[in-house]
């Protein structure tokens, strides 16, 4: 018998010849010249790292609670795959430590372990599974059958999902790539973070790609790309506009459903994150094998610099890998019971989101992946906060919502965590997953009962405006508890989700065909009006009267108190044609058309909404930092809010509770809690606004003393064209025709 060096040279020689991997440390011996050393259980992931001994190399780490063994697998440019085991183990996480693996080397790992799906245990050696922690991923997710853990195809599809499918992944699988982990000295030197406060913030909401795609200042390579929304051209628009702060559309590397890529569609938004460390490769111009991090980087500098932070919408509530009928990508493939919230038979997924899973965040190595993904955003790629999906989900314990669930725990005391901005949205689907004004004094929250009231109030539709009220004014009933602040409030009339602002004045009903799901897909209940006609028309009325309604919507939105949401593009009309789910449309329906600027009406939609923004910088009145009182704060009587019929007179418990299409709002800035950096009070001009959304003209008479002698028009949303400077001035007392469906922002002026 041939001794083991003889049959492990075979083994080598053989394996070479038939082209199939290598296998370090393993069965079939080790592969020359790749030697695995113990390396260090911590930081999990790979870390290029030279060694003590002047050795430079990678350390590989992977959790993989209650797995077999572990396997190792490098990728050359021809994707020839070399496997080595990870011998090491300790607290359920497989190391080593490999010499002369340098920054833009590929990888992946293979986990072998039990097949038993009845009891949620899905190991299978014949998946490539991309490491949780890798920095950058190069390679598309197609979805073909082998992919799968389970086969596909198999007769009887009620028990498909317990039958392992032995063919190899590896061909189809994007892979993980080894980056340098930190930035080099000169990229963050000259970095500063904006640290805009929560009260002075104006939020815009937009897509990497569909921001940059069309934008003719952009050079044509760029566009779609971190670099195209680094390019002066994408922030001087930001700039003009006047906004503090980009929250771009899910960044996480994500892969594309199934469902979708039969019908020749991607998911667009992105919210089907995989690599929770890894920017989307897609969107970066410069390259994939870890270019995209740099990249990534220096986009963010460029905002910075801009006076721009940035917040990243997260996806930590579940991933691409669906439920028990999903691929097999990552977590589910390294340990499926640890990482995923399972039924009690344990063959099928908790789903608290609609996609198939849910992570269990109660899990320390779940807690732990989610964190320290959080934390490398923040401290390696510079971002500023944010926006979490579906967070109820990541606050529910066992089962519940737990507003004093670990999730919540760990970022409130996390030295790093606890100071960027946290906007929670703040439902899921499961039972209990509604939880508006639940978020502890951390959080701010994106406020649908906002987006409701404001809609139906120009829409003609709210029974009184008792609703209207609280969210014009910071919402106190739902924030003012536990210290929160009216900025807790994330105020938003649309979001990526739903009818773009132009087409909720164009569209009564969805019109989602092209998303080849019958019209099925989307939300019913858009709270729209279309203004005398569905979609397209040529009537000059209807597109005045629509041009209209957009400014009553912008205005109100940036004269209310709370952070302000815009989404890219309502500022100059962008339309989806009707679409309100167009998750899946990466073309023109979703991309910017940078063309309607050249178009007087949209120009001057954008002129009116950046000198709305301009107010709200200017005036702090506008952007308080503590709920009003409504309590008189004077001798004269005068209080800090005060609301008004049109006849001119103070709102009564019986006129919340009555019909009404004209309220007046009342702002003190002579009541202004708090003080300047300087520690003198603040002071501001007082303001009244008038929202009337009835079609008629209707008389107000402006309110006398104590709250004016005079008032001076600053914005009339009636007119197409502001005037640039003061407005006419009217006598308190004097009644004046407020023109149908208009609002007035008017100053006292003594």
């Amino acid at each position: 018998m041939s001794s083991a060096a003889e049959q492990e040279a075979v083994a080598g020689a053989v394996a070479a010849e038939e082209g199939r991997p290598a296998v370090l440390n393993g069965a079939r011996g080790r592969a020359p010249g790749v030697p695995v050393r113990p390396g260090a259980p911590v930081p999990l992931g790979a870390r290029f790292r030279v060694g003590p001994d002047g050795v430079a190399g990678t350390n590989f780490a992977l959790w993989a609670g209650g797995a077999e063994a572990v396997e190792l697998c490098l990728f050359d440019e021809r994707g020839k795959e070399t496997r080595a085991k990870l011998t090491e183990l300790t607290h359920e996480i497989w190391h080593g430590f490999v010499p002369g693996v340098m920054p833009g080397q590929r990888y992946g790992y293979r986990v072998h372990g039990r097949w038993d799906p009845w009891t949620g245990a899905r190991w299978n050696p014949a998946k490539l599974l991309l490491d949780p922690y890798a920095r950058a991923v190069d390679g598309d997710f197609t979805l073909p059958p082998e992919v799968y853990g389970h086969v596909r195809d198999w007769p009887q599809q009620h028990v498909a999902d317990t039958v392992r499918d032995e063919r190899d992944s590896a061909p189809y699988v994007p892979k993980g790539v080894v980056v340098h982990d930190d930035a080099p000295d000169d990229e963050w030197q000259d970095d500063r973070r904006p640290k805009t406060p929560w009260a002075d913030s104006v939020i815009y909401e937009l897509h990497v790609r569909g921001f940059t795609k069309l934008h003719p200042g952009i050079p044509e390579e760029l566009r779609g790309t971190y670099a195209g929304l680094a390019h002066p051209a994408a922030i001087e628009h930001l700039v003009k506009l006047g906004v503090t702060a980009v929250e771009l559309l899910p960044v996480h590397q994500f892969a594309h459903e199934d469902h979708l890529l039969r019908r020749g569609l991607r998911n667009y938004w992105g919210y089907n994150s995989i690599g929770y460390f890894a920017p989307h490769a897609a969107y970066a111009a410069s390259g994939t094998t870890g270019q995209q991090v740099g990249e990534f980087r220096r986009m963010v500098r460029a905002l910075h610099a801009a006076g721009i932070e940035v917040i990243l919408d997260v996806v930590y509530n579940h991933t691409a890998e669906a439920g028990e009928l999903g691929p097999t990508l990552s977590l589910k493939g390294v340990d499926n019971r640890g990482y995923y919230r399972l039924q009690a038979d344990g063959r099928r997924y908790a789903d608290y989101t609609g996609c198939g899973n849910t992570l269990h965040v109660v899990q320390p190595q779940v807690l732990r992946l989610i964190t320290d993904s959080l934390r490398y955003w923040v401290t390696e790629m510079g971002v500023d906060g944010f926006r979490f999906d579906l967070a109820a989900a990541l606050a529910r314990s066992m089962h519940d919502v737990d507003m004093l669930s670990p999730f919540l725990a760990v970022i409130a005391q996390d030295p790093v965590l606890r100071r960027v901005k946290l906007i929670a949205e703040p439902w899921d689907i499961g039972s209990g997953g509604y939880q508006v004004g639940a978020f502890p004094p951390l959080w701010t929250e994106w406020n649908d009962r906002y987006r409701d009231a404001v809609r139906d109030f120009w829409r003609g539709a709210l029974p009184d405006v008792r609703d209207l009220g609280y969210r014009l004014s910071g919402s106190s009933d739902l924030y003012a508890w536990g210290g929160r602040r009216p900025y807790a409030s994330v105020n938003f009339v649309t979001a990526h989700d739903g009818f773009t602002l132009r087409d909720m004045v164009s569209y009564e009903h969805k019109h989602n065909e092209a998303n080849g799901e019958g019209n099925r897909d989307g939300s019913n209940d858009n709270r729209s009006w279309n203004c005398g006609a569905e979609g397209g028309t040529d009537d000059e009325d209807v597109l005045a009267l629509r041009r209209r309604q957009l400014r009553n919507l912008l205005s109100t939105l940036l004269l209310s108190t709370g952070v302000p949401m815009l989404v890219a593009g309502d500022e100059m009309g962008r339309t989806q044609r009707g679409n309100n789910n167009a998750y899946c449309q990466d073309n023109e329906i979703s991309w910017l058309d940078w063309a309607l600027l050249e178009e007087p009406g949209w120009k001057a939609l954008f002129e009116l909404t950046s000198r709305l923004i301009a107010l709200r910088h200017r005036h702090p009145v506008l952007r308080r930092r503590a709920f009003f009182s409504g309590r008189p704060h004077s001798a004269d009587g005068l209080r800090d809010l005060a609301w008004f019929t049109a006849r001119g007179t103070e709102m009564t418990e019986a006129d919340w509770y009555a019909p009404a299409a004209t309220l007046g709002m009342y702002l003190s800035g002579r009541d202004i809690p708090g003080r300047d950096e300087r520690g003198a009070q603040i002071v501001d001009d007082s303001f009244l606004v008038v929202l009337h959304t009835g079609h008629r003209p209707v008389d107000f008479v402006l309110p006398g003393t104590p709250w004016a002698r005079r008032y001076e028009v600053v914005v009339d949303t009636s007119r197409e064209e502001q005037a640039r400077e003061p407005g006419a001035e009217h006598p308190a007392g004097t009644e004046i025709s407020v023109p149908g469906r208009t609002v007035l922002l008017l100053r006292v002026a003594g």
